[in-house]
């Protein structure tokens, strides 16, 4: 027996030698789902039994396993969704998207490159009366996004497509977090994204916009009249990508920040 503390202490140590940022956080979070516990529940114990697991935990992160991948899930917008690295991991700054769509009703409703399925299932249960149609080109993240529709019992269409190769008819709301790092930014990414999530969800190569452009050149013949389309950005390709989509023969296009302040939505109006 020893104290929750002292295997912290230890395992963070450890994870510290490795170059890990924030060891004592991930030590925490590890050692909570180790024993099936909230980090909350796990400092107010006064003696634990250490699983068998944890130790392998702690192996994986020092590899660089993201801690979302080593316990099976992520939260983003109050639910838990399951991530493997055949999909990104969900991230706050994603569900302003999420903040932006909420704030107007749509019925018909397009997630493009879906992944994990967050955004478009969290669309489904926070507005179930609109028809959601989620889409990838990875058969492996629709398998993802699948299960996590199913788990979270979220009404959802899926289907394999290369952005709009097999979508037909409009809708009142299409979003996307296309790929958008730029071939140069890839090598300065952290091993934890670099080394263990799905590189064609991260970048198209070359300057990062390429998505961008194939969205914008299609966007007029699927946005219904007056309808929403909103696509996450780099924090500094805010003033090119909207030049894009004005160049494509949108008048109404914004940009939106997230909660830190940095571009991170550009806004289209059909």
């Amino acid at each position: 027996m020893t104290t929750p503390s002292e295997v912290i202490r230890n395992a963070a140590a450890t994870l510290r030698d490795a170059g890990i940022d924030a060891p004592e956080r991930d030590a925490r979070r590890l050692l909570a789902h180790a024993l099936d516990c909230s980090t909350a529940e796990l400092m107010a114990l006064d003696e634990i039994v250490v699983p068998v697991s944890f130790a392998g935990m702690i192996a994986a992160r020092c590899r660089f396993q993201p801690v979302s991948q080593i316990i099976g899930y992520r939260e983003f917008w109050g639910r838990n969704f399951r991530v493997t690295p055949d999909v990104l991991d969900p991230r706050p700054e994603t569900e302003t998207l999420v903040d932006l769509a909420l704030k107007r009703r749509s019925e018909r409703i397009l997630d493009l490159g879906t992944g994990s399925g967050a955004l478009a299932i969290t669309l489904a249960l926070e507005c179930p009366d609109a028809t959601v149609l989620a889409t990838d080109i990875s058969d492996a993240a629709l398998g993802v996004a699948g299960e996590n529709a199913v788990r979270l019992a979220a009404q959802v269409a899926f289907r394999q497509s290369d952005w709009w190769q097999n979508i037909t008819g409009q809708f009142d709301l299409i979003l996307s977090n296309p790929p958008y790092i730029s071939e140069v930014e890839m090598a300065d990414l952290s091993p934890d994204v670099r080394n263990w999530e799905p590189h064609l969800a991260l970048t198209p190569g070359g300057d990062g916009l390429d998505a961008y452009r194939i969205l914008a050149g299609s966007l007029a013949g699927f946005l219904a009249d007056d309808g929403l389309a909103l696509f996450e950005i780099g924090a500094t390709q805010g003033a090119e990508v909207r030049q894009i989509f004005q160049d494509a023969g949108f008048a109404r296009v914004q940009l939106h920040q997230d909660l830190g302040g940095q571009d991170r939505v550009v806004a289209i109006i059909g």
